[in-house]
């Protein structure tokens, strides 16, 4: 797989970091941090789409080779 841009590996972590803060939220702190949580994946996901489409790379592989990116270069943030 070919490079995968900075852009898209700070939207993942944002996207995980954001996960992570779920730890130990109940009612309404819970479903803020849920939506916050969903916000930062959608704009992950659109950001691997567009990156796919123009590259003509499979989305499954840029999705997959970001994802590798950010939990190889970190620890899972929800275990900290």
């Amino acid at each position: 797989m070919a490079d995968i841009p900075d852009e898209l590996i700070a939207l993942e972590c944002t996207a995980e970091a954001a996960r992570a803060r779920l730890a130990g939220l109940t009612g309404d702190e819970y479903e803020a941090q849920v939506r916050r949580w969903r916000a930062a994946q959608d704009a992950v996901q659109a950001a691997i789409g567009a990156h796919a489409e123009a590259t003509g790379a499979s989305r499954t592989d840029v999705e997959r080779a970001v994802q590798q990116a950010v939990r190889c270069a970190q620890e899972d943030p929800a275990v900290e």
